[in-house]
């Protein structure tokens, strides 16, 4: 089974910066993995972030592009996601997740494409 550990949440004030990781390892883990971050914000539905393919191709939701950007370590099975200029409305629960498939574009955003899952980061944007 892989397993999937997210870092790097924690308060910051609106329009500061965090930069989020998540370390893949585990199973019969072969390099690169296709990973995502979700987030959920308290009485919400999980919602898509962002996410990169096995082929390093990435996308991210409209709701924080041009704030947020994902990408992965060379060689490493780690992601991260850069969050800059963040908002009242980014708090939430970050979770990580990956899969050993190939999703295409489409279907980046469905958590059902998802194998696996860390178990979240907490990101507060508060003054």
């Amino acid at each position: 089974q892989v397993q999937l550990v997210e870092s790097g949440g924690g308060l910051v004030q609106p329009g500061g910066s965090l930069r989020l990781s998540c370390a893949a390892s585990g199973g019969t883990l072969t390099a690169p993995l296709a990973m995502a971050w979700f987030r959920q914000a308290p009485g919400k539905e999980r919602e898509f972030v962002a996410g990169i393919k096995r082929s390093l191709g990435s996308t991210t939701a409209d709701s924080v592009r041009g704030r947020f950007t994902v990408s992965r370590d060379r060689g490493k099975n780690t992601v991260y996601l850069q969050m800059n200029a963040l908002k009242p409305e980014d708090k939430a629960v970050y979770y990580c997740a990956s899969t050993s498939g190939s999703p295409i574009n489409s279907s980046l955003n469905a958590a059902s494409t998802w194998e696996y899952w860390g178990q979240g980061t907490q990101v507060t944007v508060s003054s």
